[in-house]
């Protein structure tokens, strides 16, 4: 998941990097001393990875430009990532998160990297509210038989 503009700016930059190399992989002959089965799966590995870097970064994109409105979830170990997909829906950097909560940066990239796994629960919340949001207030209890 890309979580900031430096990220992003990688991510393009990996994805054209893939773009290349899949076509010099088309163009190529198949070495000799490579068989047809491995080659083709070098090709199919470097194929889902773009697919995969590109996901990454059409989902920056849509939330950057207001293309989601509602971030769902599933379970509880949905909310890390989901509040920061709400940050930057919110059109709101992690320098800007920071200064609304009265902390440095690179707390807030801590938070992050970590998907607020270092965060308290009462910081967790605290984002919650800085970032508008609404979390439903139905809890169900599944109990396992």
């Amino acid at each position: 998941m890309i979580k900031n503009e430096k990220q992003y700016r990688i991510t393009r930059a990996q994805v054209r990097r893939f773009e290349e190399a899949l076509v010099e992989l088309t163009q190529q002959q198949r070495p000799a001393n490579i068989s047809a089965r491995l080659w083709d799966a070098q090709r199919q590995a470097a194929q889902t990875q773009l697919e995969e870097l590109r996901e990454q970064v059409e989902e920056f994109e849509r939330l950057q430009v207001g293309g989601t409105k509602t971030v769902t979830l599933e379970s509880v170990e949905d909310l890390p990532k989901a509040l920061i997909r709400a940050r930057i829906a919110a059109g709101m950097t992690q320098e800007g998160l920071a200064r609304r909560l009265g902390i440095k940066p690179q707390q807030v990239q801590r938070y992050e990297a970590t998907e607020y796994g270092s965060a308290s629960f009462a910081r967790v919340l605290t984002v919650v509210q800085t970032l508008g949001l609404k979390i439903p207030k139905a809890v169900r209890l599944v109990r396992n038989a």
